[in-house]
């Protein structure tokens, strides 16, 4: 591996110009620049980073924490906020926590290490002491979709709960007065907004409000959620099945469709289904689904943005953006038809589905 003598020896300079000119630190003649980024490239030497950074104290390396890299939702995500640092001349570490807290902790850890310059972090629904870690991380950092109490953090998310409004408001709009929500797990704050969005619409509309608790279900916030909490629901007798269903995110959505269709309840006929966060597949479903649409490409954009104005130096205090959804309707919902749905086959019931009730 050719090292920055090799490079030096090869331009006729000395090893102090080569630097120079790596790290852009002090004016080289075009005539010396050009010598030395030709024997850069029939070398191919790479300077080395670490070393660059231990003299500017930057990395240009930003890191960002997510639950769960198999959420299309975080995918997309990601792949906005990539484009974004690369377009600011920056790399991004990314590491997927599985919503575990011990894994957060763990990467966070990794991260410091890497002497990132920025962060940023969606949290793990249940992990008290990640306030703690960040601060003594002492980097800039962005929280994105899940706050915690931490006022040195800048924040960007969606209305959430104006998101549960939205949906379950077009829902009775069409008709539907017994809604079911399918909720993700405990604790989750963006889960807990949207279902606390589903009880603000049906209390307004003064339909449900009495049995709302009956008509809460939990799963994972995975397809096998939805799908198991949809069986769950179905399960429960032709008499008590909702005409809709408000999902708390399109994966568990799209895992509810395949429930009822294997149920044999149609979709938009007989029961209708809105989901949340508007992923790309949630277009290609049968039928397409009904969402609440997360604005994704400013929530990417802002959150790196908001990262580097405190990486520069060109803010100290913490900012918290929240952005509002919006409802793409689709052929799963369908005005109130008062027929009752078919009476569903019966599937083995899973622990990791289970209906909710209040203490």
């Amino acid at each position: 591996m050719a090292t920055i003598k090799d490079v030096a020896l090869r331009a006729g300079v000395s090893v102090t110009t080569v630097s120079h000119v790596v790290n852009d630190t002090r004016h080289v003649s075009a005539k010396g620049r050009e010598r030395v980024e030709l024997a850069i490239r029939e070398l191919g030497y790479v300077p080395n980073a670490m070393a660059r950074s231990l003299k500017s104290n930057t990395t240009s390396t930003l890191g960002m924490l997510i639950p769960n890299s198999s959420n299309p939702y975080f995918a997309e995500i990601v792949r906005i906020i990539e484009d974004r640092c690369f377009g600011a001349g920056y790399t991004l570490v990314l590491c997927n926590t599985d919503d575990e807290p011990h894994r957060q902790s763990v990467y966070l850890q990794v991260l410091a290490e890497r002497r990132i310059d920025g962060l940023i972090v969606v949290s793990t629904g249940d992990d008290d002491t990640l306030a703690r870690q960040l601060n003594g991380l002492k980097v800039p950092t962005v929280l994105l979709d899940r706050e915690i109490a931490d006022p040195h953090c800048d924040l960007v998310e969606t209305a959430h709960m104006q998101g549960g409004l939205l949906a379950v408001r077009h829902l009775l709009s069409l008709g539907h007065r017994r809604i079911a929500c399918i909720g993700g797990p405990q604790g989750v704050s963006p889960s807990e907004q949207r279902i606390a969005g589903w009880r603000m619409a049906l209390a307004e509309s003064g339909h449900g409000t009495g049995d709302a608790d009956a008509l809460l279900w939990r799963g994972g916030f995975t397809s096998q959620g939805g799908y198991e909490a949809m069986h769950a629901i179905l399960r429960a007798g032709t008499n008590d099945i909702p005409s809709a269903v408000f999902v708390c995110n399109d994966l568990m959505a799209i895992g509810a469709l395949r429930a009822a269709h294997e149920s044999g309840v149609r979709v938009p006929d007989e029961l209708s289904i809105v989901g949340f966060d508007d992923i790309e597949l949630s277009a290609y479903t049968s039928p397409p689904l009904t969402t609440v649409a997360q604005p994704k490409e400013r929530i990417g954009a802002l959150a790196v943005d908001m990262l580097l104005e405190r990486v520069g130096g060109r803010r100290r205090d913490a900012r918290k953006v929240v952005l509002q959804p919006e409802l793409h309707v689709r052929a799963s919902t369908a005005r109130y038809s008062g027929a009752p749905a078919a009476v569903p086959v019966s599937v083995p019931s899973s622990a990791d589905t289970r209906k909710s009730r209040t203490p």
